[in-house]
């Protein structure tokens, strides 16, 4: 008898297949012993979360809730998703949306239908390192297009591109408090974003988990509200940062024609997404409880992006800048002065052992820039907790740049 071989002979995808350093951190951090403050997820905390009214709403009978559900969403779910984004100011209708397994589901089956192997796809630097991954998981060609404090630097692209030596066929961006970087792209560079989009013959893939948590300033247009029923624009939601991650369940808003082929992509994942969660979610927003829940979301969220600035700035002075978002979970944080050769990947091990966690920055770019960075989240964490974790990278930090 033939001994097997240890090889398995893979699909070439996987060689361009990146695990995700934030989900990873979920398992590292579970395995840690002592206490962490966890600066690191992109998640509310668990007061945050209307555990009551979902335990109530679960409890309640109802006949098939446990039975397999449509492809496209349960009609409850998509009605009251499609007021939800109404009263968001984005006019929409149920031919056009779809309900997903969470937010990654919905950039999974963008990456899916819209891209072949050799693809360009532009991504913001930094960005969500699980959209690039994907990006990657269908052996895309990522390029990286610069970030200030309003958002993508969209005029930079066409300079971009024609170093690349050919259009995009995804331009992949998170437009509202941006992941990592907290900015929010401005009016006139998504009025621009979409005449390229037509120029290239491109798709926008609009990620956009934190629009509605604006805390501070004016809301600025969506492509949808700037370009109604346009084709190339492909929205990407989820109720993980409004509700519960845990719910995983999010929704696309696209063209009925990709819908279609959307569906077709989705039965082929899980069939449908969870219908006793969605059921759940649906009677929530039917009860009327969401925007009283993003009232309070907001305060919270206002008062505990300013504490982190505020202790970051009395613990480091001059020794980091941060972004100061208008929304959204995060700071993005650079080290400069004396600390702008630290490495924020080597300092990860030993702020973990002092007791703090956070992302380093070259997890946010494919080209693994952005070593001096780092991305903590302020939506998890008290003012108090807070304090206590700073000072534990403070300490972290003096440990590396000691003599």
């Amino acid at each position: 008898m033939s001994t097997p071989t240890s090889t398995i002979r893979m699909a070439s995808r996987t060689r361009t297949m990146i695990g995700s350093i934030i989900d990873s951190s979920t398992a590292l951090l579970a395995s840690q012993k002592h206490d962490i403050v966890r600066f690191a997820m992109g998640a509310p905390n668990a007061e945050l979360i209307p555990t009551a009214d979902f335990d109530r709403l679960l409890g309640a009978h109802a006949p098939g809730r446990y039975d397999y559900g449509a492809t496209e969403g349960e009609p409850e779910l998509i009605a009251q998703v499609q007021a939800f984004q109404q009263r968001l100011g984005i006019d929409t209708e149920p031919e056009r949306l779809l309900i997903t397994t969470g937010g990654m589901q919905g950039l999974d089956l963008a990456f899916k239908l819209l891209l072949d192997p050799g693809d360009l796809v532009v991504v913001e630097a930094p960005t969500y390192t699980n959209g690039i991954g994907t990006a990657l998981s269908y052996q895309a060609e990522v390029i990286e297009a610069p970030v200030d404090a309003d958002g993508m630097i969209v005029e930079d692209l066409p300079d971009i591109v024609a170093r690349a030596g050919r259009a995009p066929k995804v331009i992949y961006t998170i437009p509202n408090f941006q992941n990592p970087s907290g900015t929010t792209m401005s009016l006139a560079r998504r009025q621009l974003l979409l005449e390229l989009a037509e120029e290239w013959d491109a798709v926008i893939v609009d990620d956009d988990p934190y629009g509605a948590l604006r805390f501070d300033g004016e809301d600025v247009p969506a492509f949808a509200q700037l370009s109604p029923g346009n084709p190339r624009v492909v929205q990407v939601r989820t109720f993980s940062k409004i509700l519960a991650p845990g719910l995983r369940v999010g929704w696309v808003d696209v063209d009925p024609a990709l819908r279609a082929k959307a569906i077709d992509a989705k039965q082929a994942m899980d069939t449908c997404t969870s219908v006793p969660t969605q059921r759940m979610v649906a009677d929530y927003l039917s009860e009327g409880l969401l925007d009283a829940h993003l009232t309070r979301l907001r305060g919270v969220y206002r008062q505990r992006k300013q504490a982190m600035r505020r202790i970051m700035t009395a613990q480091f002075g001059d020794d980091v800048t941060m972004t100061d978002p208008q929304g959204g979970f995060f700071l993005w944080v650079a080290l400069q002065g004396r600390l702008a050769a630290l490495d924020t990947q080597k300092l990860f091990p030993v702020a973990l052992r002092h007791g703090v966690a956070y992302i380093p920055g070259p997890a946010f770019a494919a080209s693994g820039r952005f070593g001096n960075a780092l991305r903590v989240c302020f939506a998890t964490s008290t003012p108090e907790r807070m304090a206590d974790g700073v000072a534990r990278l403070a300490a972290a930090v003096d440990e590396q740049v000691a003599p």
